[in-house]
């Protein structure tokens, strides 16, 4: 970052969101107080590994956000009128995130001393800097849910996978055991898949899974949790629910998949598959590693008895 000229120009500090509302007084007196900056494109304006002490608002070109590592996926993209560094700005710490230049920029520069004085002579300049805070706050919560529900899906299907169901697991087995209500559970496979892999290619097969996951998700209730177990395997968490009514919705998402005998791909028109289903009830002293034991054992039984059916 090298020193640069720039002409003041109180109009174009008024386009920035800091400086909404302030009086043409109070920044004549940050025209004296800025310093102009100019960054070359790929060049780091912030880091976690340095101390900040300055604000600095974008006046030309374009700034990128990085959390974690320059390696990850940039969360978020800084234009004209844009500030950064104003967390580590306040609380007078190293910064949260890099920013970076993606391009030649131009840059103001402000130490904290300076505008802290401003504080107290412009109540809008505190008010623009609490919404921007706010802003980068709830941006940072949007940014968190965000990981966690990644964290928990299954990418291919959409369904919640194995990090998933252990959460769950201990959250409404807890609450059935709670209210005195039984909870059960559907283990289904895919039938021959290895073969419908081999005959039509690792591709179709993935069409095939999402077919399945789409087809039985949109017949469950939101309580339920679809998950992807492994591979073909899909688990079914089924709160509130005795055996016989888990019994009578495991063969009516067999049979609404029986009945779809071929579908539309990107890949043209594929055939349709079928599901064995393994069902088990929460007994007083099972773990999710026991419940998933035993739907695992009925869905042995399941394939053993000529697939495309339900055991349990």
């Amino acid at each position: 970052m090298k020193n640069a000229h720039w002409q003041q120009d109180l109009q174009q500090l008024r386009h920035a969101r800091l400086f909404h509302n302030v009086t043409a007084g109070s920044l004549q007196q940050l025209l004296e107080e800025f310093r102009a900056f100019e960054l070359e494109a790929g060049e780091i304006l912030l880091s976690p590994f340095n101390r900040n002490q300055h604000l600095y608002v974008l006046l030309e070109g374009e700034m990128k956000v990085y959390l974690g590592s320059l390696d990850n996926q940039p969360v978020s993209t800084l234009h004209c009128g844009d500030c950064a560094g104003e967390i580590s700005f306040i609380d007078n710490d190293h910064p949260s995130a890099y920013v970076v230049a993606t391009q030649p920029s131009l840059v103001l520069r402000l130490h904290r001393a300076s505008l802290v004085r401003l504080f107290e002579q412009s109540p809008e300049l505190m008010q623009n800097l609490l919404e921007l805070l706010c802003e980068r706050v709830r941006q940072g919560n949007r940014i968190i849910l965000d990981s966690e529900q990644s964290a928990n899906l299954d990418t291919l299907t959409g369904c919640f996978n194995r990090r998933w169901l252990e959460h769950v697991y201990q959250r409404e087995s807890t609450r059935c055991a709670f209210n005195g209500q039984p909870l059960c559970m559907l283990m289904l496979d895919v039938d021959h898949f290895k073969a419908y892999n081999d005959q039509h290619g690792h591709l179709a097969g993935d069409y095939a899974l999402c077919l399945v996951a789409h087809t039985l998700r949109n017949q469950l209730r939101p309580k339920d949790s679809m998950v992807r177990y492994g591979g073909e395997e899909f688990v079914i968490l089924l709160p509130e629910i005795g055996v016989d009514e888990a019994r009578s919705i495991g063969e009516r998402l067999r049979l609404s998949l029986e009945q779809v005998s071929s579908f539309y791909s990107p890949m043209g028109i594929l055939p349709g598959v079928t599901a064995s289903i393994g069902l088990a009830q929460l007994q007083p002293k099972d773990g999710l590693e026991s419940l998933i034991a035993r739907a695992d054992a009925a869905l042995y039984k399941a394939k053993q008895q000529g697939r495309n059916r339900l055991f349990g």
